[in-house]
């Protein structure tokens, strides 16, 4: 395997152009973090842009951050929170899903595009990027988006590079909205729900005026005994993890409390809401955001993993249906709308089942940890209507006609 690494933006260039001429395949990498999730690449070469890793630019007042794309995110991320900033999407760390060493890059995070709990209320990784820097599959550099938080007219391409799995172009350089950390945060929990109440309750809790920013459902469980990452919350009973429904609100601190005690009313047809504060709320967010009861190195670490998206009001009714025909454990995140699937180990990690689920619901599952074997035989990312594919296939090729970046990635059939 060539491991070819770049300098600047010329040699990201060449090395491109030279790979368009000898027909040679390139798989894009920061540190490799993420390689586990997509299918194997068909390619010897390797373009490794991880020595790209400076920041070209920090404005804490004017909440922007311009940065180039090997850099690593927990640097970036003790940057901005020095300045008490933040990325309000909240980027996922999959280190722990994966059992990979927490290495991920600011290109990473935008190319995988998961965002974490505050999804709901403040958009995702696409909707946080300004502008960006980048080399095509046609070997040319291109500049898309600007330095500038404002409405533009006109096509945003930068947007298309969010969640592109670096099929598209490789990012150099990239500029991104950060925003202030809250002063306080409350959480409230709910103990108990089933899920289908526990949907009633995150969603007459988001549908308030309360300004809720996560809501998420753990379920009973008897997998997750040892609640990696929530064992001084999740209460022990019968050898199981309790159901916990979690509700959190954020801003200065006086409305924070006050909407707390405003919400505990609110809730109170659903059950008696205890409450949680600033770091120890902080830290079971980050365990819901990181998925941590799934983790690798815990009790479920050998099961596949399943994402899928969907309508939060079909969120309850499908993942007790998945848990109920497989086996398998399920958390509730965004209200309903995000869930994470662990399945028992099984040669098509239960894609079938999964597939059809999230389809009726008018969803979509992407298989994100799996071994190497499950991903030679089942599709990791959700197969596309035949419309939003020949769509895809159209922008796709537009940046990339030999299909030179990342080939293969998104789909078992390419190259």
């Amino acid at each position: 395997m060539d491991t070819l690494k770049v300098r600047d933006a010329k040699d990201v260039e060449e090395v491109v152009r030279a790979a368009i001429a000898s027909e040679q395949p390139l798989e894009i990498i920061g540190h490799g973090g993420k390689r586990g999730i997509g299918h194997a690449m068909a390619t010897n070469a390797v373009l490794d842009v991880s020595a790209l890793n400076a920041v070209t630019a920090y404005e804490p007042n004017e909440l922007i951050i311009t940065l180039q794309a090997g850099a690593p995110l927990a640097d970036v991320l003790a940057l901005i929170d020095a300045k008490n900033q933040q990325f309000a999407f909240e980027p996922v760390n999959t280190a722990p899903l994966l059992g990979t060493p927490a290495t991920g890059t600011i290109g990473g995070m935008i190319a995988a595009g998961l965002a974490g709990p505050r999804r709901i209320r403040a958009g995702g990784a696409r909707d946080h990027l300004l502008g960006a820097h980048a080399v095509s599959g046609f070997g040319d550099s291109f500049k898309t988006g600007g330095k500038v938080v404002k409405n533009v007219t006109g096509y945003d391409l930068c947007k298309l590079l969010a969640g592109s799995w670096g099929t598209l172009s490789v990012m150099t350089e990239v500029t991104l909205k950060v925003m202030p950390k809250p002063e306080a945060e409350r959480t409230l929990l709910l103990r108990g729900l089933d899920d289908a109440t526990a949907n009633k309750a995150m969603t007459a809790a988001l549908g308030s005026p309360f300004d809720v920013s996560a809501a998420a459902h753990l379920p009973k469980s008897a997998f997750r005994t040892g609640a990696e990452g929530l064992s001084d919350i999740a209460g022990q009973g019968e050898g199981e993890a309790e159901a916990l429904t979690v509700l959190r609100l954020e801003g200065i601190t006086a409305s924070a409390a006050h909407r707390a005690g405003s919400l505990r009313q609110l809730l109170a047809p659903f059950g008696t809401a205890t409450l949680i504060e600033d770091v120890a709320s902080a830290a079971l967010w980050s365990a819901i955001r990181d998925v941590l009861p799934f983790a690798a190195s815990g009790a479920l670490g050998a099961w596949p993993v399943w994402r899928i998206v969907c309508p939060p009001a079909s969120g309850a009714a499908l993942g007790t249906q998945l848990a109920r025909e497989t086996g398998g454990d399920v958390i509730y995140d965004w209200g309903g709308g995000l869930i994470w699937v662990a399945l028992p180990p099984k040669p098509d990690a239960h894609a079938p089942a999964v597939r059809a689920r999230a389809n009726a619901a008018g969803g979509h599952a992407t298989l994100i940890r799996a071994t190497d074997d499950v991903r030679r035989e089942v599709d990791v990312f959700h197969p596309q209507a035949p419309g939003i594919a020949a769509l895809s296939e159209r922008v796709r090729a537009s940046f990339d006609p030999k299909i030179i970046l990342n080939r293969g990635r998104l789909t078992r059939s390419a190259g």
